[in-house]
């Protein structure tokens, strides 16, 4: 516990231990943390750069009362609070051999009813009849002398009741130990460390409680010494430790924005409220946040969307130097760009997925790209039957047909797209919609396999029309073309 080290250099002027020479340094990280405990007693101060400052006004009196920082803060804040008796009896107590160990258990507060009564002469209590006296005269003795440093106390009326302070001044001394109840006797310290107590008792399942000493055996440390705390008494007088935030998230249990109010300590979430009104911003980057996790299926994208969406992944393949990815990848990676800016005003998933997605989409377009889509990616193509069939691009590399065969009498080549480079994939289908061939190349389909497969079709279907020149026939959307 570098502390003490900390605050005397810190008297001496000293910012820096390398600015002394030393037959050995202090650990880095040890002396820092030191530094950061004596911030939060109000001790140190900080430089505009954010690195360590030097003493404050607060910590010269600290320094001057020759006991540990921690205990030399809790005692000044005790003065404030007319707690100064409890707080020097606690402070030599907790310099000294705990004379009480044996029977006292975990509670400090016990011990400061029995300390108050050898302070008065009265050995009644239970826990002074198994002490030893030589140890409990000496913590008698010094919690008097430190009484007397004190400024304005020289007077100070003992308090009847002290010990019913005993874990808020404790919590001026341990700010990094307030800890909070997890069950079971588990609790979680304001530092971020897990700990407990060693048995089950009364104070296991205390909400909140401030640990003086706590070992460091197995994963969780074991709180050898502690008191109690109110959270109103958190929040009274520890208002320099707490910290108000507002959070707008996203709820991945829910798949809902939430705006919650959040008051911690530390690591400790002391209370939490309903945020009312939060920004708009912040909502619609909870609800970026949801659309990340979830995907794009949040959106609820209708047919004509995920069609317009897999014509732009087409495009960006066949030119993609020219077109942006529209793949659902790309689209998550830029948000911000393409659905924040249509986002602000949303206050939920359903008002999300009232945007127009197709519109969304088209807004990443300029005005030459849109006309160029249109014509290098058609939705539905004209074939000689009159049918508007529409193209599927699910697979961007293949585009694809789904037409009857009778449909396509006198073309002779296989549609182009995308600037007339990608071919599109003919599924050719029976009367019944059933695929009979697959193929890219229309012309030698009629010169290689089409008759093979009008025998096939002439069988089953004898009503339709099947003649011995596609090339020259008629196309037709039904059974036979009409004259």
């Amino acid at each position: 516990d570098l502390a003490p080290l900390a605050l005397e250099l810190a008297a001496w002027g000293v910012r820096e231990p390398a600015e002394l020479a030393w037959l050995d340094a202090p650990p880095e990280a040890a002396y820092r943390q030191a530094t950061g405990l004596l911030h939060q007693l109000g001790c140190l101060d900080e430089a505009a750069d954010g690195t360590t400052g030097g003493i404050t006004a607060h910590g010269r009196e600290v320094s001057a009362l020759g006991t540990h920082p921690r205990l030399g803060h809790m005692l000044l804040s005790a003065v404030a609070l007319g707690l100064a008796p409890t707080a020097s009896r606690l402070a030599a107590l907790l310099q000294e051999r705990d004379p009480f160990r044996a029977h006292g258990g975990t509670d400090l507060r016990p011990r400061l009813d029995a300390l108050r009564e050898a302070a008065h002469a009265r050995s009644t209590h239970s826990l002074l009849r198994a002490a030893d006296d030589t140890v409990i005269r000496r913590i008698v003795q010094e919690s008097r002398q430190l009484l007397a440093t004190l400024p304005t106390v020289a007077a100070a009326q003992d308090e009847p009741d002290g010990s019913a302070a005993c874990g808020l001044l404790l919590a001026f001394a341990y700010p990094d130990r307030i800890a909070q109840g997890r069950g079971d006797g588990r609790f979680l310290l304001s530092g971020g460390r897990g700990t407990r107590l060693r048995q089950v008792e009364w104070m296991s399942r205390s909400p909140y409680l401030v640990a003086a000493e706590v070992d460091d055996e197995g994963a969780d440390g074991a709180i050898q010494l502690a008191a109690p705390i109110e959270l109103q008494e958190l929040i009274e007088h520890c208002s320099e430790m707490l910290l108000e935030q507002a959070n707008v998230y996203w709820d991945s249990s829910a798949s809902a924005v939430r705006a919650r109010k959040v008051l911690q300590l530390g690591s400790l979430v002391l209370k939490e409220t309903s945020y009312e009104r939060p920004p708009a911003e912040e909502i619609a980057a909870a609800l970026m946040q949801g659309v990340r996790e979830r995907g794009l299926k949040l959106l609820s994208w209708n047919r004509q969307t995920l069609q317009l969406q897999a014509r732009l992944i087409f495009m960006h393949f066949s030119a993609p130097e020219d077109w942006p990815d529209s793949t659902e990848s790309a689209l998550l990676d830029s948000l911000e760009s393409w659905l924040l800016p249509f986002a602000l005003g949303a206050k939920n998933v359903s008002d999300l997925q009232r945007l127009d997605g197709a519109a969304l989409l088209l807004g990443r377009l300029d005005w030459e790209q849109r006309q160029q889509l249109e014509q290098e990616a058609p939705t539905h193509i004209r074939v000689p039957s009159g049918s508007r069939i529409p193209v599927d691009y699910s697979n961007p590399e293949a585009p694809a047909l789904a037409v009857r065969l009778q449909e396509l009498f006198g073309m002779r080549d296989t549609p182009r797209i995308g600037r007339g480079r990608v071919p599109i994939v003919l599924h050719l289908l029976s009367p019944a919609q059933r695929p009979v061939q697959v193929t890219s190349d229309l012309s030698s389909f009629w010169r290689e396999a089409y008759f093979e497969v009008k025998k096939d079709l002439k069988g089953r279907y004898p009503k339709h029309y099947w003649p011995d020149d596609p090339l020259e026939a008629v196309a037709t959307n039904r059974a036979k073309p009409k004259r």
